[in-house]
């Protein structure tokens, strides 16, 4: 009987550790993509994988990067100043998660050579018609970038 006890507990606790660990309907990973040549800049891709098909991402309000404040290697770069468009409940507009989206960075003046990790959050709202709910989600998120 102690030892049914003993292995529920585990299973609890590591599935609160995996629930925890990241969202409930898509996985996410952010990536730091260098820029290609001295005129582009870098950019942070977040590539969301749904783990359920009918859950999907809106595109208006679009995805939001926050990073860390106490680092220094990473700043999100504005976006143009651009009015978004309204949200349509009638008609809504979903992201095309088969690549990833994309965030313009810039290197910070103060960071060093070598690899570091940087943590920050992805916000973003999702929706299941099926289901007939709508949410916002926020993901923690590490992007290892390679300063040459």
């Amino acid at each position: 009987m102690e030892a049914v006890r003993v292995a529920t507990v585990g299973w609890v606790l590591a599935a609160a550790s995996a629930f925890a660990a990241g969202s409930p309907h898509f996985d996410i990973q952010a990536t730091f993509v260098p820029a290609p040549n001295p005129k582009a800049e870098p950019a942070v891709a977040v590539l969301f994988t749904a783990k359920d098909p009918d859950v999907k991402i809106n595109e208006i309000p679009a995805p939001r990067l926050k990073l860390d404040p106490a680092q220094s290697v990473l700043s999100v770069k504005a976006s143009e100043s651009r009015k978004e468009p309204e949200m349509a409940p009638e008609n809504p507009r979903y992201l095309d998660i088969t690549a990833p989206v994309r965030f313009p960075v810039g290197l910070g003046a103060a960071a060093t050579k070598g690899t570091h990790v940087v943590k920050g959050s992805v916000a973003y709202f999702y929706c299941s018609k099926r289901e007939g709910w709508c949410r916002k989600g926020t993901s923690d998120v590490e992007i290892p970038v390679l300063v040459r």
